[in-house]
């Protein structure tokens, strides 16, 4: 294994292993190379990505830096044959992946893309009961998924859109893009607003979405740093019933998923609730089906195809918003 990008979801990844080892950390300061190297014995620290992505010892490369650089040093990880997991949003803008997956697939390595949120088990579960048909026809589901920020947090790299792609909704919003995706499919019309309300900087602080299958399924998405109290809602309705998702553990709360069954006669549901007071295991949970890929060497489940989906999808808001980022 070799991590490149060795800030905050650098160490979560490199907790998150199954055990397998890791050789090399890479990462543009080297003080933060040299700590997460420090926790593995043996393991390397270097300040170039380009060393680690081609040291023969290494055969996946988890790439958890800035948004600039993501696609970058995927390209260069699948031109030395290596499997990688890119973290989400993958690029700043869909045009930087073009001829990734072509290279991936001439070389045999699989890339998947970090859309982690899937495996938390709030959604596992409730992915379970839509599969099983316990929702019935779906029709809509609603989601919300925001933050406070932190005081400086404009003058950060994520209000840099050079740096970012972008501000709120190419942050947290991939997330909610990627869920909805997963749960109702394509989406074959997209519309909605990014604006910046609150925070001093270039870049959204709020991205308001509205976008429909061509069955006529809608998501109401709402990405926003301005949120003051951080919070995950996630509702799915189907003609049948109705799952209620929040919390992602942490400072976001317990994650807690309801399922509300709607009754021949109608009236008030039966109501079952699950609650995950548990430790977040979603990091441990996705590397390990990505293990389970190589092996069988199946193509990922969140792959490139569905990040260039969420980034197209964010690009179109942005234009119609006026944002230049992607110009």
């Amino acid at each position: 294994m070799a991590i490149v990008g060795c800030g905050l979801i650098g160490q979560k990844r490199a907790k998150a292993l199954g055990g397998r080892r890791l050789v090399v950390c890479a990462d543009i300061a080297q003080d933060r190379a040299d700590r997460l190297a420090a926790t593995v014995p043996g393991c390397k620290a270097v300040t170039d990505w380009q060393l680690a992505v081609n040291d023969p010892a290494v055969s996946i490369v988890i790439i958890s830096t800035l948004h600039d650089t993501l696609a970058e040093i995927a390209k260069g990880a699948v031109a030395a044959g290596k499997h990688v997991l890119i973290e989400k949003p993958a690029a700043r803008r869909a045009a930087e992946l073009a001829g990734l997956a072509e290279t991936a697939a001439a070389n045999g390595s699989l890339v998947r893309v970090g859309f982690n949120h899937r495996y938390h088990r709030a959604l596992q579960k409730a992915h379970d009961l839509v599969t099983s048909g316990a929702l019935g026809p779906l029709m809509f589901l609603r989601a919300r998924y925001g933050h406070g920020g932190r005081v400086g947090y404009d003058r950060e790299w994520r209000s840099d859109p050079a740096k970012s792609g972008g501000g709120e909704l190419i942050d947290q919003g991939p997330h909610l893009i990627d869920l909805a995706r997963w749960f109702l499919g394509d989406f074959a019309e997209i519309d909605g607003f990014a604006t910046t309300y609150f925070w001093d900087m270039p870049v959204d602080d709020n991205g308001f979405l509205l976008l429909k299958t061509a069955d006529k399924k809608v998501a109401f998405l709402h990405a926003s740093c301005t949120e003051w109290k951080n919070t995950f809602s996630f509702e799915i309705y189907g003609r049948d019933g109705k799952i209620d998702i929040n919390g992602l553990g942490g400072s976001y709360g317990i994650e807690r998923l309801t399922y509300y069954k709607m009754l021949p006669e109608m009236g008030p549901p039966e109501t079952t609730t699950w609650e995950y007071p548990m430790a977040d295991n979603s990091w441990d949970t996705e590397f390990a089906e990505f293990l389970e890929d190589i092996r069988l060497k199946r193509p990922p489940s969140a792959g490139l195809r569905d990040a260039i989906e969420a980034l197209t999808i964010i690009e179109r808001i942005y234009r119609m918003s006026g944002y230049d980022h992607h110009a």
